[in-house]
Formats: structure tokens, C-alpha cells, sequence
């Protein structure tokens, strides 16, 4: 997803329903009413319910050998 403030997807359940959920993974949420229309994560994907989590800065970090 190349959508602003999103850094991974995975997968996962979701924590009140108990139903596998895709999990956008966001710097920071945003309301929706301030996103552009091409910045909104959709509420579900081919039925899939979306949950977004906002996880901060990611940095990529060196694995030592």
C-alpha cells in the first residue's frame, strides 16, 4: 500500500471480534475527513475486514553477523 503515513500490512485477528483481520500499519492516524480520497485505507478488502494500527517511525536496522 503506498498510502500516506502507512509503513507494513500484515495479517492478523482482531481483538474484540475474534476474526482475521488485515492490519495497515501507520506512523500516525489520521482522521479520515483530513486524508485525501487517495490516502484512505478501505474498511475492508475483498470482505477482509481493515484494521489500522498506528506503530510510529520504522527504521530499518543492520543485522550483525
Amino acid at each position: 500500500m503506498m498510502l500516506a503515513h502507512v509503513t507494513g500490512v500484515g495479517i492478523g485477528r482482531d481483538e474484540h471480534s475474534g476474526e482475521d483481520v488485515i492490519v495497515v500499519f501507520v506512523t500516525r492516524k489520521v482522521p479520515r475527513d483530513l486524508l485525501p480520497d487517495d490516502d484512505l485505507v478501505p474498511d475492508e478488502l475483498e470482505g477482509v475486514p481493515v484494521r489500522v494500527l498506528a506503530i510510529g517511525s520504522v527504521d530499518a536496522q543492520d543485522q550483525e553477523s
